[in-house]
């Protein structure tokens, strides 16, 4: 690493050397990196952004765009298949059609260079099979040549807008009309030669710090810590990393090979770093892997279903619809494997919560909750402590039928009530003559609350004379 910050250092030229040979196609090629494309070979011309550095001699008019001769120009020709070579060749073969690959095309005259064009269209194609397919090791240097080659195609000056072509600053586009590149039929493929690349490097990256973690017992305690670090920074500080999901696929490994009894470190890791993971917004990227975890510890120690249980209810999303979905269903995985002693401790809130998801107008969030209904193992838990729940979820399932808005929630509330008047019929007859006294005296209430407001204006009437306002 040290001797190519030498060799870059070696090859900067001064300021002035730099302009002469963008102008004149100037400088010793020898210096040249063989395998790897000129920036000269890149033209981008922009009639409404033309633009000419202020070191340009005057002799050039600013309305001419200055391209210089490539040292040595690329050929574009048709070339063999990566997979059909010797292994040996690929690295020459792999640096030849990437310098194809970043000449750049006309794509405005649609009638110019059309085989070379599609000449370039296939090998983007092969570049994008090779990657994907992993079947041929990229070095150092053919990664950077590939990032180079990806950063020539993408990293462009957009196309002029329509009143730019036209001169018109009035024209505008229809509402539904979209302005297409006209080169998207290359960049398209680069596109997903970025995206094929960055999985497969991430998957390594996966495989390495888990092939460590399992190889160096002594550093386990390490990156341990150093992955609650990065935790915790993401949950109370930034709320940005790319690889949380990652490193949960990574956890989920890790927490499977927990010995029992689970040592007090891990259930700290559980209370302290998994499940406040629920808090950001951005959740829905790395839900499964967390929901994954959770469910480990609990296969683990069905006694740490209580600390989930309260976490979710800690941070259950209130404007957040989708987020709410994701809750519920890690909820149902988590009271799969949940015990009855542990659901007696906290079925008091998490029904409480679960009647207000059964009143949601977002009808998504109330036919999730409902589909609780439909898990026997909950449903056992619930028909065990049916004298507590009952009362709590009554009056959610009244309210649905009376005012929801979604016939389909309307059937499942029928279904449920069903289920709770054949489970225990006494109960039930109970719980519906409660929830009519209640709106007896809800009713009562708000009638004495008017009348005490008419007594006071009609005091108010006959006390302040004109100059009272009446509140209706």
């Amino acid at each position: 690493m040290f001797n190519k910050i030498i060799k870059r250092g070696q090859r900067k030229v001064s300021k002035p050397e730099a302009n002469e040979d963008a102008l004149y196609g100037g400088g010793a090629s020898g210096n040249r990196n063989p395998g790897s494309v000129p920036a000269s070979n890149v033209v981008v011309n922009h009639a409404s952004r033309s633009m000419v550095s202020s070191s340009v001699p005057n002799s050039v008019p600013p309305a001419v765009t200055v391209a210089a001769a490539p040292p040595s120009p690329v050929v574009i020709e048709p070339l063999p298949l990566l997979r059909d070579i010797p292994v040996s060749e690929r690295p020459h073969m792999f640096s030849r059609k990437i310098q194809i690959c970043c000449v750049q095309f006309d794509f405005a005259d649609q009638m110019s260079s059309l085989r070379e064009k599609e000449i370039k269209r296939q090998i983007l194609v092969e570049l994008v099979e090779f990657v994907q397919s992993g079947s041929g090791k990229l070095s150092e240097t053919m990664q950077e040549e590939l990032i180079g080659m990806i950063s020539v195609n993408i990293f462009r000056c957009l196309p002029p807008s329509s009143h730019e072509n036209t001169g018109s600053e009035s024209l505008e586009l229809e509402e539904d009309e979209t302005s297409l590149d006209p080169s998207w039929p290359h960049l398209q493929i680069v596109y997903e030669l970025l995206l094929r690349y960055d999985p497969r490097e991430r998957e390594y990256l996966k495989t390495i710090l888990h092939r460590i973690y399992g190889k160096f017992m002594v550093h386990r305690p390490f990156i341990r810590k150093a992955i609650n670090n990065i935790f915790y920074r993401f949950i109370f500080e930034t709320e940005r990393h790319s690889g949380i999901g990652e490193l949960l696929e990574i956890l989920g490994s890790i927490i499977n090979g927990f010995a029992l009894p689970m040592k007090e470190e891990h259930k700290l890791f559980l209370s302290r770093a998994l499940v406040p993971l629920h808090k950001p917004k951005l959740i829905s990227m790395y839900h499964q892997q967390l929901s994954y975890c959770v469910t480990q510890f609990i296969e683990k120690d069905y006694k740490l279903a209580d600390i989930v249980i309260r976490g979710l209810l800690k941070y259950w999303p209130v404007t957040n619809c989708q987020k709410e979905i994701l809750f519920l269903g890690e909820l149902e995985e988590v009271l799969e494997g949940t015990q009855p002693a542990e659901f007696q401790r906290c079925m008091v809130p998490l029904f409480r919560q679960i009647g207000r998801c059964l009143n949601s107008p977002q009808f998504q969030v109330a036919e999730r909750t409902f589909f609780l209904w439909n898990n026997d193992h909950i449903v056992s838990l619930i028909a065990q402590n049916r004298n507590v729940i009952f009362p709590i979820i009554f009056e959610s399932l009244e309210k649905n039928m009376r005012g929801h808005w979604n016939q389909a929630i309307h059937g499942m509330t029928a279904n449920v009530r069903r289920m709770f008047n054949e489970m225990d019929a006494e109960l039930f007859e109970e719980c519906q003559r409660q929830y009519l006294e209640k709106e007896a005296g809800a009713q009562e209430l708000e009638e004495q609350r008017q009348l005490t407001w008419k007594r006071l204006e009609a005091v108010a009437a006959q006390t302040g004379g004109e100059d009272m306002v009446m509140v209706n």
